[in-house]
């Protein structure tokens, strides 16, 4: 286990066989936690993670389903997000109403720390990507609920709102961060946006903290924990 982490309870990884989601259980095995992960194509997470980590198989529709995959667990990281105008794959049905429950069954349960991928412009309900089934709504509806049910005492929450995803190694940029949505452009590597979000886990100022990333030029970084102390307050 690394030496930074003193994280010792078991994670729920949502959405972990996306690509962000991948990168978030690389990162989290990196530093020796225990992961679960909740998916609906059991096959393709096993061939992704092996048995490295523990799969339960079920639906973001279903409470139960979820109900399931979140017991005995003391934070989860979402990393869902939607992959068709409509049906099951729809912003509606994942971004909001999905997160959602997973806020819902995870409270429930007595998780403690609740980690969320969500968007740079989340707060235009003007913006282009609204044209996708209003999807920056959605996200929006699904943050306000994460602060609400995990502001609580003994709770926390830690919303990402990152730039345009890439593909790439973490850790190999100065990162830009800022609160307010003040950001209209920028791009940011799905590894980096991974690895915040598990330094959530036992970084305490992350804690309830709503904030947006993006790359700001290439340089090696040995953590991306300082610019946790760099979000304007």
């Amino acid at each position: 286990m690394n030496s930074e982490n003193s994280y010792s309870g078991r994670v729920l990884v949502a959405g972990a066989t996306g690509r962000t989601g991948q990168w978030v259980v690389k990162r989290l095995l990196h530093y020796g936690v225990s992961v679960r992960v909740f998916c609906r194509d059991r096959d393709k997470a096993v061939s992704l993670f092996g048995d490295n980590v523990e799969c339960v198989s079920g639906v973001i529709q279903s409470a139960s389903d979820i109900a399931v995959a979140v017991k005995g667990c003391s934070a989860v990281i979402s990393a869902l997000g939607s992959g068709s105008y409509s049906g099951e794959s729809s912003p509606a049905e994942v971004d909001r109403d999905g997160v959602m429950r997973l806020v819902d069954e995870a409270a429930k349960a007595g998780v403690r720390h609740f980690a969320l991928v969500s968007s740079l412009a989340v707060t235009r309900w003007y913006h282009p990507l609204n044209l996708f089934a209003g999807v920056l709504l959605k996200k929006w509806d699904a943050e306000e609920h994460v602060r609400k049910v995990f502001s609580g005492v003994d709770r926390s929450f830690t919303i990402v709102r990152p730039g345009g995803l890439k593909d790439g190694e973490p850790l190999l940029h100065r990162l830009h961060v800022d609160t307010g949505d003040r950001l209209w452009s920028g791009w940011i590597n799905r590894s980096d946006v991974a690895e915040l979000l598990v330094l959530s886990l036992w970084v305490e100022k992350a804690k309830n903290k709503t904030f947006e990333v993006i790359n700001e030029s290439e340089e090696s970084q040995h953590s991306l924990e300082p610019f946790y102390s760099m979000i304007p307050e």
